[in-house]
């Protein structure tokens, strides 16, 4: 079962499972445990009743190639091995060709013509129903940071059917665009789903992905107890809501979303 266009899943790889598992669950409250599949390392993670994603070891070949720690999201679609030919066509790339997981589904590791990386799916079942917007511990905004963001639109829209929405002025940082996932309907859900902007100060394109949070001012603090550290925020957002841009223990980059009640 598919809803072509929505990020369905997150997984994490990294350098030391254990280590991430404790940081996570402390930050924002997962509870993850081994999946108990054979051959693999692969843990879940929970909130309550409701999975969220998975984390497991980041490989030794992918290491070598130079992949570092790092979350990946993953967008559904309705053929897999159609998305991953059009992502070809387009100028992407394919780093994992289409694959099924028995019983759950069929992947795809792929990145755009820019080099972010994100995975393609298709559930063999239904898909986990969407949180409501804001739910703290589930996953609430996607972020590309590209080396040009309308050509990253330009890529994703026709793969994924996104529509431009709100366009935010940032000033001299330029345009931040938001984008809708389509609903059911066929037009945009009317939901964000998240933003792009053009920003020349990371070394590479890539994916960030914001968890909710109640109290961005105490999640901060969870994280820096924990070992990891905070690059960036709080800052406000259109809306109202607060930002923090982090790093776990062990590198990998990931975002926090929420109110600041103190503020």
């Amino acid at each position: 079962m598919t809803e072509t266009g929505r990020f369905v899943w997150y997984d994490l790889m990294t350098t030391d499972l254990p280590a991430a598992r404790d940081f996570y669950g402390h930050v924002v409250g997962w509870a993850i445990a081994e999946a108990g599949m054979p051959g693999t390392d692969y843990s879940l993670v929970r909130l309550g009743q409701m999975m969220v994603g998975g984390m497991m070891t980041l490989p030794d070949e992918v290491r070598a190639q130079g992949g570092r720690a790092g979350w990946m999201g993953y967008v559904a679609v309705a053929d897999v091995d159609a998305a991953s030919a059009a992502v070809s066509e387009a100028g992407g790339t394919i780093h994992r060709p289409p694959a099924d997981i028995p019983g759950i589904g069929r992947f795809c590791v792929a990145a755009d013509p820019q080099g972010a990386v994100f995975v393609l799916f298709r559930g063999d079942g239904p898909l986990p129903p969407a949180p409501t917007p804001g739910t703290p511990g589930h996953f609430g905004w996607h972020e590309m940071h590209a080396t040009d963001w309308e050509e990253a639109f330009a890529f994703y829209a026709p793969l994924f059917g996104w529509v431009k929405t709100e366009a935010v002025d940032m000033g001299p940082l330029g345009i931040y665009q938001l984008f809708g996932a389509p609903g059911p309907d066929g037009g945009c859900s009317g939901l964000h789903a998240g933003g792009m902007m053009t920003n020349a100060q990371v070394p590479a394109p890539f994916w960030l992905y914001y968890v909710n949070v109640e109290d961005i001012d105490a999640a901060g603090s969870r994280i820096t107890a924990g070992g990891g550290r905070v690059v960036a925020g709080p800052h406000q957002v259109p809306g109202g809501a607060w930002t923090i841009h982090a790093l776990d223990p062990q590198g990998a980059m990931f975002g926090l979303v929420g109110p600041r009640p103190g503020a």
